[in-house]
């Protein structure tokens, strides 16, 4: 699935880049009323320790040159191994795909996890829903 930036998240991820020297390959950017604003970026595969940085001071640069939170996901090669990503720190057991008319991932969190997986507000398994159908198709994401 082809995905469309615009100016501001080619702005962003540019200084995500030049920050950690770690490619980031999409962000979402929340903005609120109570001046909570975050952007998520999806980074390469295998670039997550390169990305956060000795002690997180890396993130920590790009959260200052910004004036935001940043949260990071690290990309997979699998539906299942991504939305697993998504949910993180949650414990993912598993992850199915249905595609009996929409596609929906289906991802087993244990009670313990459940909270993490969701987020304050919702606001993790909303990322999840957002990134999956950007990159790969899904339409939704549901805990299970």
């Amino acid at each position: 699935m082809r995905v469309t930036l615009s100016d501001r998240d080619r702005r962003f991820i540019a200084c995500f880049e030049d920050e950690t020297g770690a490619t980031a390959r999409d962000c979402l950017v929340y903005e609120n009323e109570d001046g909570e604003d975050r952007v998520v970026f999806l980074v390469a595969a295998g670039e997550m320790g390169q990305a956060v940085g000795p002690d997180g001071r890396r993130v920590r640069a790009v959260e200052e040159a910004l004036g935001r939170s940043v949260e990071l996901v690290e990309d997979a090669d699998t539906p299942e191994a991504f939305v697993a990503n998504v949910l993180a720190p949650a414990a993912v057991q598993h992850v199915t795909i249905s595609e009996q008319g929409d596609r929906v991932a289906y991802a087993e969190v244990p009670d313990a996890d459940r909270g993490a997986a969701i987020g304050r507000d919702g606001r993790n398994i909303e990322t999840a829903r957002r990134l999956a159908r950007r990159h790969y198709d899904i339409d939704d994401v549901q805990l299970t």
